[in-house]
């Protein structure tokens, strides 16, 4: 079991959870995730590291309440306890130092920025953050990627907050000389629609393009074979060859389909978690 050190709410949907877990934090590395389960019979879900302490023995974690375990986990608070964090598991990132790397996040994605700008400044690299959401409201942790970033791109597709669009349009800009500047390397983590953009928006000026692929993974260990991808013209698994892949070469028509296979039953199960809390309901189904 882990227990949670700090719990804290980053939006209605978004929350941050700060986890005794010594092992994971000093072998954790950014890129790499952790599959955790709240209950016995429970789903496993994959969660990207947010950030590590090694001196603490913490590990930080943001979850957004999609389906019925990731609102059973929202549901937590400090003190609680989870029943299972297994990991650091994948293949941390991998950037060539010394150049400029800008990261781009996605909704609750951007929490995975944390770790690796982080890492990337560190060892002296330029680091650009791009951050993106519906609205101000759903922006997460810009504060904390500000004190570790060269620079920090707010987008929001209202324009409530930042520059008014998506991170690609901006990302574009970056690319053609405009802000920071052009990136010599784009990693890029968030929902599957916005990793296609961010590779179309990459190819033809040839900038070096890593994205995330942990939104297919099911069991993290490459048993159910539920993340099969194809990159290169290879099949290969999320969970054991990722989650980081080379953008330019994912299909991903393939990584779409993959991504919507199980909506149906995260609908059921997201029905059945509202009904047991509500006996009324219960009865009448």
């Amino acid at each position: 079991m882990a227990r949670i050190v700090e719990a804290r709410r980053l939006t209605p949907v978004t929350k941050l959870f700060r986890l005794d877990a010594p092992l994971i934090a000093a072998a954790a590395k950014a890129g790499q995730f952790v599959m955790l389960r709240v209950r016995e019979g429970g789903e496993r879900i994959p969660l990207t590291i947010a950030d590590y302490d090694r001196a603490a023995g913490t590990l930080t974690i943001v979850v957004q309440e999609v389906g019925a375990t990731t609102k059973r986990v929202c549901a937590l608070e400090a003190g609680d306890e989870i029943l299972d964090v297994v990991g650091p598991l994948g293949t941390p990132v991998d950037i060539a130092p010394g150049g400029h790397a800008c990261a781009v996040g996605g909704g609750f994605g951007s929490a995975a920025l944390l770790c690796l700008m982080k890492e990337l400044r560190a060892r002296g690299d330029t680091t650009t953050a791009i951050v993106g959401a519906r609205n101000k409201d759903l922006l997460i942790l810009t504060d904390e990627l500000r004190a570790i970033c060269t620079s920090v791109e707010i987008c929001t597709d209202d324009g409530s907050a930042g520059f008014k669009g998506f991170v690609t349009q901006r990302l574009a800009q970056l690319i053609a000389g405009e802000g920071p500047g052009r990136p010599d390397t784009v990693v890029a983590i968030g929902p599957m629609v916005m990793l296609r953009a961010i590779a179309e928006t990459t190819r033809e000026a040839k900038v070096k393009t890593l994205v995330s692929l942990d939104p297919l993974m099911v069991d993290g260990t490459g048993m159910c074979g539920g993340c099969r991808v194809i990159v290169g013209g290879q099949t290969l698994f999320a969970c054991v060859d990722g989650p980081i892949f080379d953008a330019h070469e994912v299909d991903f028509a393939v990584g779409m389909r993959r991504s919507k296979q199980y909506v149906r039953q995260e609908k059921e199960a997201v029905e059945r978690l509202a009904c047991a809390a509500t006996p009324a309901l219960v009865e009448a189904r």
